[in-house]
């Protein structure tokens, strides 16, 4: 039976996960949101503009049974697919247009599974990064 440890941040102090909350636009969709890294934990329970306080929940995750998809044995085109499905990075049709080809071509169902595990989709990613 594999376990992980996992961290939670939120201005909320109490936090019980349930399914199917969250917002569809966010990087990947509705869900609650974990990470193994208990600083980014901690930004993100102060991320709303005003806020000084937050908390950080520990949840201690048994694996046995859960679909897990890890992004990291695919190519980066699949995770920046992902992306595109949640996000509207442009109104413009050329966008819409282009994006819909993209998620078509490069994109994995991801709706069977339990747990992704990603990247974290900010400008620390691509730093350094030319082309």
């Amino acid at each position: 039976m594999d376990k992980i440890v996992l961290y939670h941040g939120s201005p909320n102090k109490e936090v019980v996960p349930q399914f199917g909350l969250g917002d569809d636009r966010h990087d990947y969709g509705r869900g609650f949101y974990l990470t193994d890294d208990i600083d980014l934990a901690k930004e993100w329970a102060v991320c709303r503009p005003g806020d000084s306080n937050g908390w950080v929940h520990q949840f201690e995750l048994d694996l046995d049974g859960l679909e897990i998809m890890d992004f990291g044995k695919y190519t980066v085109l699949a995770w920046l697919a992902e992306l595109m499905k949640h996000r509207e990075a442009s109104d413009s049709k050329r966008y819409r247009m282009l994006s819909s080809k993209f998620i078509e071509k490069y994109g994995i169902d991801t709706a069977n599974y339990d747990i992704m595990k990603v990247w974290r989709a900010n400008e620390r990613l691509f730093k350094g990064v030319s082309g």
